[in-house]
């Protein structure tokens, strides 16, 4: 029976003596990789809320929107690593492409509700999502392991379930260039004009003219480059915005029961709650291309006497992390407009998505930290782990090198990670990645023999120790 068959049974509460404790489903092994550090920042999280959420009692932060007199300046000086483009900055080839393959995945039910666990309690995410990226490659959030749907990339081969997943795609790769290259520019320009920036012009209408100075696709010129980045530094700013990934969301907020209430400011309902995205490379930008389905009658509500953000309108909520005396801000997203984190925004300050009436699709471009997140490294895991397995030449018995204490809790880890960071996560999320490609069942399918192989080298060790 293949492992993939046999996870809830064969698995569940599987106790392999000497080898690692009790575990069900996908939850983690006691010890090892990451999960211990993710539980303490979950805890140091949780701590902070509460002492935030205590001293301010019954009563709200303030923030703004575009609508406040001091909203520029706010953002000026408090996120000015927040950069924001209206859709008409964009080609409008591009947003056609990009809008159709949000919608072409839609309709072949690509968008998935992820289960994780927040606060020991399992929860399905009221946001659907698909991650779409380089082959081999997995992205991490909320310790729920995803695989990308690959898009197409030279020197692979990808069969996909339809034609139009396979165009879907490939427009998302476009946008994932487009917006490594704006990145890019914002990060230069960010550095251009801090050396030239004047206190009168507020940030949005300079990212905005800075940009149209930059109509070319490629780099900034020789000579404004080596006015603000250094070769070195911009070989940084290339490769901290070379985005490997994007996790498409989607959400309809009237077809939802509830939806969480913004805590801190009052902001109203919210898709998203405040965090920092996750288990990325440091210091990289992250690209964000919004898409809701406007035209709705019930999103034509603005009222100009509306105090706060409009709640039929989507925003981007960001306020400085676990900070009590600057305000927030709330910023509306319309159909094909995007936004950068630069830098180390994402570490310093938190953001959050405040619904609006409209159905909406996101595509959030990330340089996820693929240092153990990739078929290449758990591959090569695998490959170091089974040095320690020999086969007789004569009997072909299989037997361990060495029962050294350090090569055997090398190998265990190994084991450990293959089965509970891979394989249960891979199996644990059933079927799903069929509907756009079979591209992951050969690899899974290898990884699955490592896993065998492994096993049998932590039953001769036992059988060895034993007698």
């Amino acid at each position: 029976m293949g492992l993939k068959n046999s996870v809830p049974h064969h698995w569940a509460g599987r106790r392999a003596v000497g080898c690692k404790v009790q575990c069900n489903m996908v939850t983690l092994p006691a010890s090892g990789f990451d999960g211990l550090d993710y539980r303490k920042n979950v805890a140091w999280t949780r701590l902070l809320k509460k002492k935030l959420l205590e001293e301010l009692g019954e009563s709200r932060l303030p923030y703004m929107t575009p609508a406040d007199a001091d909203f520029h300046q706010l953002w000026k000086t408090k996120y000015s690593k927040l950069v924001f483009r209206k859709s008409d900055t964009v080609p409008e080839e591009l947003h056609q492409m990009v809008q159709e393959s949000f919608l072409t995945l839609r309709k072949h039910d690509c968008f998935f509700q992820d289960l994780v666990r927040i606060k020991g309690k399992d929860f399905f995410t009221p946001v659907s999502r698909i991650l779409i990226g380089n082959p081999g490659c997995t992205y991490k959030y909320l310790n729920t392991r995803l695989f990308t749907v690959p898009w197409p990339t030279e020197g692979y081969e990808i069969k996909y379930c339809n034609p139009q997943i396979h165009d879907a795609c490939k427009a998302l790769i476009k946008l994932n260039d487009y917006l490594h290259i704006e990145a890019v520019k914002a990060l230069q320009g960010q550095n251009l004009l801090e050396s030239k920036e004047t206190e009168d012009n507020p940030v949005i209408d300079r990212e905005q003219n800075f940009a149209t100075s930059l109509r070319e696709k490629g780099s900034v010129s020789q000579d404004q480059s080596s006015i603000c980045v250094p070769e070195d530094d911009f070989t940084s700013l290339n490769s901290r915005t070379s985005y490997n990934v994007t996790l498409l969301n989607y959400m309809d907020p009237l077809q939802m029961l509830y939806l969480k209430q913004e805590p801190y400011f009052g902001m109203g309902n919210m898709a998203v709650s405040w965090h920092h995205d996750e288990n990325l490379v440091e210091r990289s930008t992250v690209a964000v291309y919004s898409y809701s389905c406007e035209g709705s009658p019930v999103e034509e509500t603005y009222d100009q006497k509306l105090q706060g953000r409009d709640p039929a309108v989507w925003h981007v909520g960001l306020k400085v992390a676990w900070d009590i005396e600057t305000p927030g801000l709330a910023i509306p997203l319309r159909q094909g407009d995007f936004y950068l984190m630069l830098d180390d925004l994402n570490m310093t300050h938190q953001h959050c998505v405040l619904a609006g009436f409209s159905p909406r699709f996101s595509s959030t471009h990330r340089v996820a930290d693929c240092s153990r997140g990739t078929l290449e490294y758990i591959f090569g895991q695998c490959e170091l782990a089974l040095q320690n397995l020999q086969t007789d030449s004569n009997s072909g018995a299989l037997s361990l090198k060495s029962l050294e204490t350090a090569v055997v809790k090398q190998v265990e880890e190994i084991h450990n990670e293959v089965e509970f960071e891979w394989l249960r996560q891979f199996w644990f999320q059933g079927k799903r990645y069929l509907k756009c490609t079979d591209w992951w069942l050969k690899p899974m399918a290898k990884l699955e023999e490592y896993w065998r192989k492994m096993e049998t080298m932590c039953f001769t060790r036992i059988s060895v120790v034993a007698f």
